[in-house]
């Protein structure tokens, strides 16, 4: 930063910059948890050399809490030290996509959608929604939001994958349980000068009139933009701006974030993680359960975390799952089987 002409290029400014203010938090919240071992080694000392005496049992009171607190930052720190790839640090793109079920599936991407809307609430990740398509008689076919705050997308790249709900259906006369199940995409926002070519001749634009709410311009010109993307087949719509450019901006953006997955996906030779690639939206695919009926539970299938607490969870308590996931933690595979 010291070098002469450093703030010439603001951009690669603010990238050094940005860094530096990484490294320097990190370096400051391990030299913080260095402080706090060291002051428990001397509470140690200290409780030992007289473990009778008053003075030792109110020493043992603080080191609880001290030693409580800090076990609460190295969690912390250790989740902080999880997100390390470039990627992490970005805005997030989700896409939640209804599947098997009819219109009970429509109603628990709509669930799922509230879902993730309350987890970044409580983590104050600002959602913006580029494409919403209603179901038909409840809930939602398909919706598409960016999600923007610090390290947005490494909390949230651990969700992609099918989500199943068990419920007594609140749409069957005969109530009766019925399974529903929703996908999840999750991809890394990319900047908008990311090095993905796309050819004019590989690319379909499309527009037309926005719907739902918007205002009077936004419904009554043709201010939405669809993208298609030829050689891949990728779909990508934009409607809640009120001018078409910025639209396009927006799913141009949405389109280079999903091309890039690809990309990433065939170096790092887990094609399974594509989006597209996840098989079918039904039984056998899932990653996490969603059991109302007939009893509560939530169930990871990947790590085995899992609580009763489902009201919590679909009120956006997902950060235990969000955790046990970046930390690896792997189920049992005699745990991981749910009743159907």
């Amino acid at each position: 930063m010291a070098e002469p002409g450093f703030w010439d290029a603001p951009k690669k400014a603010k990238e050094t910059t940005s860094e530096i203010s990484a490294i320097k938090d990190r370096l400051t919240r391990y030299e913080d948890l260095q402080r706090r071992l060291a002051d428990l080694a001397a509470y140690a000392e200290l409780i030992q050399a007289d473990p009778e005496s008053s003075d030792s049992a109110k020493l043992f009171e603080e080191a609880s809490r001290e030693l409580g607190e800090a076990r609460r930052l190295l969690g912390d720190f250790e989740l902080a030290l999880l997100l390390a790839r470039p990627e992490d640090a970005r805005n997030a793109i989700l896409s939640i996509h209804s599947g098997a079920g009819g219109t009970e599936a429509f109603d628990w991407a709509d669930m799922i959608f509230r879902m993730y809307r309350r987890y970044c609430e409580r983590h104050g990740f600002e959602v913006e929604v580029t494409e919403a398509l209603p179901g038909e008689g409840a809930g939602l076919k398909n919706v598409t939001f960016i999600v923007r705050g610090p390290n947005a997308y490494g909390y949230l790249k651990t969700e992609r994958g099918v989500h199943r709900l068990v419920r007594i259906s609140p749409f069957d006369s005969n109530a009766r349980r019925h399974t529903s199940f929703a996908s999840l995409d999750v991809l890394a926002e990319m900047e908008d000068d990311i090095e993905i070519e796309i050819l004019d001749k590989d690319l379909r634009v499309d527009t037309y009139r926005s719907s739902g709410a918007g205002g009077q311009h936004v419904n009554k010109t043709d201010s939405a933009v669809r993208l298609t993307h030829l050689p891949t087949g990728i779909v990508v719509a934009c409607q809640n701006e009120r001018s078409q450019q910025k639209n396009r901006v927006t799913a141009m953006r949405i389109l280079k974030a999903r091309l890039h997955e690809i990309e990433m996906d065939k170096k790092r030779a887990e094609i399974e993680r594509h989006y597209s690639e996840k098989g079918d939206i039904a039984f056998g695919q899932h990653i996490r359960s969603y059991v109302l009926q007939p009893y509560q539970l939530v169930k990871d299938r990947r790590t085995g975390e899992h609580t009763s607490n489902v009201q919590g969870v679909l009120d956006g308590e997902i950060q235990p799952f969000i955790e046990a996931s970046l930390k690896g933690k792997k189920a049992a595979a005699a745990d991981a089987e749910e009743e159907d």
